[in-house]
């Protein structure tokens, strides 16, 4: 995934002062109470655009946060890492502004505006001071609506994907995610390089960014989420100006529910002096009503890290790992569960039984009332902090809670949600995901 990060090309003092004005608000004045406090109210423009709004005028920022579905898994067969190069564009020209006039304006301004890609969709985020918010959202709008796609550009950053492909290969962690990816989805578009190969990156034209960009970009296809001192009015206005012009309709192409087959061990040798260790298991989509059993179940396990299972029985009991952890991924038409670790090649063999076990063990007893209760006041306690301390997060949030279809309310039901978890529900669905022969691919020497 591609992040633009302006503040690295262009250095001068009123960038300088800005930037820390801006930071300075986003940390003092967006500070989360309770997760009720967030008070949410769903606008539409007068051409008909919706966006979910949080006002608040303790400070004059405004953060617009955007997605559009369809990341790399749109990519076409022979073009994987189109999405990515798309990402990796947004701010080489746009308009009037050629690449360097784009960013000095941008730094000018003193605003930050950025796109990333993922298998899904397409993020945006706009942060800006109110004075300066008319001139911030001119600038997103050509973005969206009149990027150049010039051709040093296009070779320009096609090089640095490359360069970042051929970098990856030194990777055992990469090397592990890349061969999970394949094994686990093989044909299905999530089965292909989401940052693509060095032979379809440089396949890639123009024709193909123009041609894949008016097909993604569209209103239909769009979610908002806005933070700040933005009345709804104010935020009608600019919903109407940045997003009215976007084409009605996207072309997306279908993408079908990944049929997961778990079960393959595979060895990929490397020369290391660690071992890369992945098992895989079948996990839980988000709309799933199971979805904050196995939630819960995935944190117990490995996904709290220093609080863990597995922390406890690999690192903490026989230092075996520096880390050991778990995490429940969920895509739009896909879900499993990773359990990753390195450690050294010579003890691979016995860090893999051990996992293994640790995990055959959870499947069978799955958790106590006590890891239960310490795992549910963690999840509730800690989601204002990772979610809602911030204008950034917030507005990340509000997009999440609208492509999850969780409704606008979901803020203040998560902690009853969460709280109607039973031991019994947890325990019945950690044995049903963990009783699974898992996948396991080991990066490492032979002798692991």
């Amino acid at each position: 995934m591609t992040s633009i990060r302006l503040e690295n090309r262009v250095a001068a003092p009123l960038w300088t002062l800005r930037l820390g004005f801006l930071l300075l608000a986003f940390v003092l004045v967006f500070r989360a109470g309770p997760a009720a406090a967030v008070d949410i109210r769903e606008v539409t423009s007068p051409g008909g655009i919706t966006a979910w709004l949080v006002e608040d005028y303790s400070a004059p920022v405004i953060t617009v946060a955007v997605a559009f579905q369809g990341g790399s898994s749109q990519d076409p067969q022979g073009r994987e890492g189109m999405a990515e190069l798309i990402s990796a564009l947004f701010d080489e020209g746009a308009g009037p502004y050629d690449s360097k006039m784009f960013q000095a304006r941008i730094a000018k301004l003193g605003i930050e505006l950025g796109y990333r890609d993922s298998r899904d969709k397409f993020t945006g985020v706009l942060r800006t001071l109110k004075e300066d918010s008319a001139d911030a959202f001119d600038m997103m709008r050509l973005t969206l609506t009149e990027l150049h796609f010039e051709d040093n550009a296009v070779e320009r950053m096609k090089n640095a994907i490359i360069a970042g492909i051929e970098r990856k290969r030194n990777s055992p962690s990469a090397r592990a995610g890349e061969v999970l990816r394949e094994t686990l989805f093989g044909t299905h578009p999530y089965g292909r390089p989401g940052d693509g190969t060095v032979d379809s990156i440089s396949a890639i034209t123009r024709g193909d960014l123009v041609a894949h960009f008016s097909r993604i970009f569209a209103k239909d296809n769009l979610k908002i989420g806005i933070v700040g001192a933005m009345s709804a009015e104010e935020a009608g206005a600019m919903l109407d100006k940045v997003f009215g012009n976007l084409p009605s309709t996207a072309r997306l192409d279908p993408v079908a529910d990944a049929k997961i087959a778990f079960g393959d061990t595979l060895s990929v040798e490397e020369d290391i002096p660690q071992s890369q260790i992945v098992f895989a298991y079948p996990g839980v989509k988000r709309e799933n009503p199971e979805f904050f059993a196995a939630y819960i179940a995935n944190h117990i396990l490995g996904g709290g890290t220093f609080s863990s299972r597995l922390y406890d029985e690999v690192r903490e009991k026989r230092g075996l790992a520096y880390s050991v952890n778990s995490s429940l991924a969920t895509y739009d038409h896909a879900a499993f569960v990773s359990v990753s670790s390195a450690t050294r090649s010579d003890r691979a063999p016995e860090t893999v039984e051990l996992m293994r076990g640790e995990i055959e063990r959870f499947a069978m007893e799955g958790p106590t009332q006590a890891e239960l209760d310490a795992a549910k006041k963690y999840i509730i306690g800690s989601y204002a902090i990772n979610n809602l301390d911030t204008s950034a997060k917030i507005a990340s949030t509000l997009l999440a809670m609208q492509t999850e279809k969780l409704g606008i309310d979901y803020i203040d039901r998560r902690e009853e949600l969460i709280g109607a978890v039973s031991l019994d529900e947890v325990r019945a669905i950690a044995k049903k995901l963990f009783s699974a022969k898992p996948t396991l691919i080991v990066v490492g020497p032979k002798s692991s």
